[in-house]
């Protein structure tokens, strides 16, 4: 492998082999710094999202912004695996973006010039930003967006759409996408902070047809009381254990059972699942049984997420410190194989079905939010197998096993109650660890994860 080519040589091959021109729009000007941000105190990046019914000739130019996006986002990813392969050169965005108006030029991809130039310069700021997460090393390498696997997206910075307020109702605007004449019909379900130019905007549709507008505004949030206990002025605290047969059960005994909605609409899914192999491909009629099953899944997955968000944001505001276990849910997905795959192949889809993942996502942006901690306990902490009367370690109890007894003090446990109240106390302990160890007037952070502790010692 040979090493990378820099200078001269390699400003000959972008321009000679890859059709990257050499920078010459602002080669004159003289290079200013640049103005540092200053927000206030407390301000925060937040997104609003909202479904829109774009017209006919919307609905036409955003499919057709759709494809240009992905296009050029899967154009620029073998512009640089070329690059490096072929000639050891490197590019970045820069290049990527004189290549782009290169493009544009050809008469073969001279249809790009229909999309916005702002919203195709985002999806390289995508593809670089897809880089640099794998050159640090939390995320694979990018792949190529595909028509009928990939999200439909399109990102408009500020220059590529018109923000005018309503007057007669704050917090809501007329919105008018780069390349339209008419404003979107947006449902504002809530209003946005009034006065506030949005930072950018990025236009979706999922697999049912559905438009969405997502606005991210920089706002102060103000943090929720502190939720103290009135006699001891102690942080109230909440110990989560995570489940199957019970969705989530706190320390106090309350339970959240799991709606299991992939169980409930097994049967209808099953049925238009042979309606869809039945139809000849490519077909309209496929298309629209296709569409009936986007359209399921999509309720399916707007029901969950609605209750999780009714249940993180009553714990939020009802404990300020909030504890559960480090769940390797990657792990625990691993692929069906061998003696035992159909067992394992629906034990998966049941951990699916529970959205671990979102429930922990959402309290721990609320927590970070609202002045909250939320605190991850080890994953090798012995929750459900300690007593939580005397804290003696039991034998591993297998999970068809619901109750179970202490040897040592008789205590008769719910195994997930049980789990709920070790995990309380862990949570707790670690958290008077890392409050200890502040300055004076320093507050906790959001987020305390015990494998990130060191010199720690573990509980038994």
């Amino acid at each position: 492998m040979g090493d990378r080519v820099t200078g001269e040589e390699a400003r000959r091959v972008k321009r000679e082999h890859l059709g990257v021109g050499d920078r010459t729009k602002h080669q004159g000007r003289t290079a200013t710094p640049l103005k540092s941000l200053v927000r206030a105190p407390g301000t925060q990046q937040r997104v609003y999202r909202f479904r829109f019914y774009p017209t006919a000739d919307q609905a036409a130019q955003l499919t057709q912004t759709f494809g240009a996006c992905r296009w050029v986002y899967n154009e620029g990813l073998a512009l640089r695996v070329k690059a490096w392969e072929d000639h050891r050169v490197s590019l970045g965005f820069a290049e990527t973006c004189r290549a782009l108006t290169g493009w544009k030029r050809i008469p073969e991809t001279a249809w790009l010039r229909e999309a916005s130039s702002t919203v195709l310069q985002q999806s390289l700021r995508h593809l670089d930003s897809a880089f640099s997460k794998f050159f640090k090393g939390s995320a694979k390498y990018p792949q190529r967006k595909s028509k009928h696997r990939s999200r439909d997206s399109a990102t408009y910075v500020r220059t590529g759409f018109r923000w005018v307020e309503n007057p007669e109702r704050p917090g809501t605007a007329s919105v008018t996408l780069a390349k339209q004449s008419t404003p979107l019909d947006v449902r504002w379900s809530r209003a946005l902070p009034p006065g506030q130019l949005p930072v950018k905007l990025t236009v979706t549709r999922d697999r049912a047809g559905r438009f969405f507008l997502s606005v991210l505004v920089e706002e102060v949030i103000a943090p929720l009381p502190e939720a103290l206990f009135p006699a001891s002025r102690e942080p109230k605290a909440v110990g989560l254990d995570l489940g199957l047969a019970t969705l989530v059960t706190l320390d106090d005994g309350e339970k959240l059972p799991h709606p299991r909605l992939l169980k409930k609409y097994a049967k209808q899914l099953a049925s238009l699942q042979r309606d869809l192999h039945r139809k000849r491909k490519g077909s309209k009629n496929r298309g629209k049984v296709r569409e009936r099953i986007a359209r399921l899944y999509a309720s399916i997955g707007d029901v969950r997420r609605d209750l999780l968000d009714r249940f993180t944001t009553r714990l939020v505001r009802e404990n300020q410190v909030l504890v559960v276990e480090d769940l390797p849910i990657a792990n625990l997905l691993r692929a069906a194989t061998g003696k035992g795959r159909r067992r394992k192949a629906a034990l998966n889809r049941s951990i699916l079905d529970a959205a671990w993942g979102e429930l922990l996502r959402q309290l721990r942006y609320k927590c970070a939010w609202y002045g909250r901690t939320l605190v991850i306990v080890d994953r090798f902490f012995p929750s459900t197998r300690r007593c939580s009367a005397c804290h003696t370690k039991g034998p591993r109890l297998d999970v068809s096993i619901r109750e179970w007894t202490c040897a040592e003090c008789g205590t008769v446990h719910d195994r997930d109650e049980n789990a709920a109240v070790n995990l309380q106390d862990e949570g707790m302990r670690l958290y008077w660890t890392v409050a200890a160890g502040l300055p004076p007037g320093r507050v906790p952070p959001s987020v305390i994860r015990a494998s990130e502790l060191v010199d720690l010692v573990p509980a038994a």
